[in-house]
């Protein structure tokens, strides 16, 4: 857990929670700090010991407020390019992991912080939490995936508002635009996010996993949705968690699933 200098990591009963740890600087995102992400997602994936992980922000202000501004200050057309190439590749990691990663959004989710929440599978968000992406007040876009996921998530028209107007909004606006899974208090931010990956994580892994690889699908053009449902649903028949399972509900008993 040393390795990091910018995050904190906690595991209990196979959840890893990854706080981003910059709480001076509104836990703002800066290389470092992407770079110390890329490597916690893939302990995610790799540990069999972590079967679910929750990303939030160290402090009661924010999430992750945005970018380090004076980084990208120094961009030029000769190196954003790889800049926004990087952030994408890692909330892509997070996006795409088999293992359910859930977003407790406690304050400003801002540039770069909305869209590290968006990459997550949900947002749970408390009552003070405000959304944005406010990146044409720099004369810039976003460049971490959040023209793409916000468009996803909320639709075209009301995507397009929030990008070119630079608006905040707020944690009941955002759950009404489906941008947002739940709204609780600051107190139970944590609490709802554990209750919801301790339902997830009873049910069979390979499933789950399969689960998010077919919704995924849904927003790849080089992908046939269906026929990656298709894929699979015949997968899960071949897994020894589906004979457990069937035979568990026959048998009027609890299923005990490996993941196999």
């Amino acid at each position: 857990m040393s390795l990091y200098e910018n995050l904190l990591l906690q595991l209990d009963n196979g959840i890893l929670t990854i706080t981003i740890n910059r709480a001076d600087k509104l836990n703002a995102l800066n290389i470092d700090t992407v770079r110390e992400i890329k490597a916690a997602i893939q302990q995610v994936y790799d540990d069999p010991a972590v079967r679910g992980a929750i990303f939030t922000g160290a402090g009661e202000k924010a999430f992750v407020a945005g970018a380090d501004i004076a980084e990208i200050a120094e961009l030029s057309d000769v190196n954003a390019r790889s800049f926004a190439e990087r952030g994408q590749e890692v909330f892509s990691m997070i996006e795409h992991c088999t293992k359910p990663v859930i977003a407790a959004v406690n304050g400003f989710a801002l540039g770069g912080g909305c869209e590290l929440a968006m990459a997550c599978h949900m947002r749970v968000a408390s009552e003070n939490a405000r959304f944005g992406q406010p990146e044409v007040n720099l004369g810039l876009i976003p460049g971490y995936g959040g023209t793409q996921r916000l468009t996803q998530l909320i639709g075209k028209g009301k995507a397009m508002e929030l990008m070119m107007t630079a608006d905040m909004i707020g944690a009941a606006e955002a759950k009404a635009l489906g941008l947002v899974n739940h709204v609780v208090t600051p107190e139970e931010l944590l609490s709802k996010c554990l209750e919801i990956l301790s339902k997830i994580t009873s049910k069979a892994p390979l499933a789950i996993g399969l689960v998010i690889d077919c919704v995924n699908a849904v927003y790849d053009k080089d992908e046939d949705g269906y026929q990656t449902e298709a894929n699979s649903f015949a997968r899960c028949c071949s897994s020894q968690d589906f004979v457990e399972g069937t035979n568990a509900f026959l048998e009027k008993r609890k299923p005990v699933f490996k993941g196999l």
